[in-house]
């Protein structure tokens, strides 16, 4: 898994992460719907956009930049320039980039520096976040996770462990176990998942009703997923539910979601 698509899993799940992280209150998030984006008839793709439905409200364009490229602002602009050409949103916008450390911001700004001064466009190198805050918010705690050297990795997933197992919204806690034992699986590749449940202790907090409910409607979600391949390959929808293991209702909700309109 590629990092960036770990900073991306992370803004889909707990999008209140992101406002946190530019200091806007986090409430504002349940506003918002993070996706990428293609911008029509070329090759541009954004990979991180948080829309929301209200004109008040900004847009974020978001990218996750962990190789230093010299053409990297000019890339990103030009998407950004033609996602509001060919939409004609009446919201306004800002830019933001994440860097694990300003070495790796490399980008030439010269022909763009008004939108740095202004502030439309943030650069945010996720090494330099310190500070009460940032060092009391689990949410950081986890994008620095993210980037943490390997000599620190350990020792900052056991606190962070620990701070999750702190959490009252039990819910919440089941959604960061998976996610942080997934940023461990990455970070520690000469181990299994066995192993790094044991040694940080993850398998008790993956026993409580909460977890066990929230991976059996994953498990439902994947199944449900399927249904429209298995129609294109001519089976019914009660073979489908037979061979899933789903009630025949379900499927049917599932194959009328995949129907265009």
């Amino acid at each position: 898994m590629k990092t960036d698509s770990l900073f991306y899993r992370l803004f889909q799940e707990f999008p209140d992460i992101f406002f946190e992280l530019i200091g806007i209150t986090p409430e504002i998030a349940s506003n918002y719907q993070f996706s990428s984006v293609e911008v029509k008839q070329t090759a541009f793709r954004i990979d991180g956009v948080f829309l929301s439905n209200l004109e008040s409200n900004r847009i974020y364009f978001v990218e996750v930049q962990f190789q230093p490229q010299q053409e990297f602002y000019s890339r990103f602009l030009a998407e950004i320039f033609l996602y509001l050409r060919q939409n004609k949103p009446e919201n306004d916008w800002s830019a933001i980039v994440l860097y694990p450390s300003s070495s790796t911001d490399a980008g030439n700004i010269k022909h763009y520096r008004e939108f740095f001064d202004s502030g439309r466009i943030r650069r945010i190198y996720l090494n330099e976040l310190s500070g009460e805050v940032f060092d009391n918010s689990i949410a950081i705690k986890t994008l620095k996770l993210i980037v943490a050297p390997e000599s620190k990795t350990v020792e900052q997933a056991r606190e962070l462990v620990e701070r999750v197992r702190q959490q009252d919204d039990q819910l919440q806690q089941e959604k960061f176990v998976q996610l942080v034992e997934t940023i461990l699986v990455y970070k520690l590749p000469n181990m299994s998942r066995e192993e790094i449940e044991a040694m940080f202790e993850l398998s008790d907090l993956k026993q409580t009703k909460v977890y066990q409910e929230a991976k059996l409607e994953g498990i439902v979600e994947g199944k449900l997923q399927s249904v429209p391949g298995f129609l294109i390959l001519g089976l019914t929808v009660e073979q489908i539910a037979q061979a899933l293991g789903l009630s025949v209702q379900q499927v049917r909700q599932a194959a009328q979601n995949q129907t265009p309109e």
